[in-house]
């Protein structure tokens, strides 16, 4: 079941771990996940299906060769990009995130390449932390700004309330 319209894509993911939990918190949200290649592993690597468990029949993923293979085949994703990075000058929360929109983020250990930057400045946006610290775990960054734009967004149709599965809430 689609639940969201939201796109998280990684351009050059490189620990399988990571992606593995990404692609688990997609999966759950409804959201799509682009994955650009190169990548840092396969897409059969024991470590990423380990940490995405048994989400992967419901997660919607498509491996692109490159950036330009990526762009082509989604011409919307053009005027709906926001790029997170720690480089931006704009808060994540500062945005009001569209209900398709594409949200890209770097590989671990460099981020999003510089010249992909500077066409986004506008929409380039980062998540606040201290300064004498680089980044937050990349799988922990697309969570905070995911579920953001999932608030922005009411939730889609996403289950909102839960049940205790031994005892019942009091009703007030």
């Amino acid at each position: 079941m689609k639940l969201s319209q939201l796109n998280i894509v990684l351009v050059e993911p490189q620990i399988p771990q990571n992606t593995g939990n990404i692609s688990r918190t997609c999966a759950v949200t409804g959201a799509r996940l682009p994955l650009v290649e190169p990548l840092g592993f396969t897409v059969t690597d024991k470590h990423l299906k380990r940490a995405g468990l048994d989400y992967w029949d419901k997660l919607d993923v498509t491996v692109y060769d490159c950036l330009d293979d990526f762009f082509e085949k989604n011409p919307d994703a053009v005027g709906n990009m926001y790029m997170a990075t720690t480089k931006a000058k704009h808060k994540y929360s500062d945005v009001s995130f569209s209900k398709d929109a594409y949200i890209m983020f770097g590989k671990e250990s460099a981020g999003i390449p510089e010249e992909i930057l500077v066409e986004y400045e506008h929409t380039a946006i980062r998540i606040p932390m201290n300064q004498d610290i680089r980044s937050l775990n990349l799988s922990n960054s697309v969570a905070i700004i995911l579920y953001e734009a999932l608030r922005q967004n009411d939730f889609f149709s996403m289950q909102t309330e839960g049940n205790l599965h031994r005892l019942h809430w009091n009703e007030e």
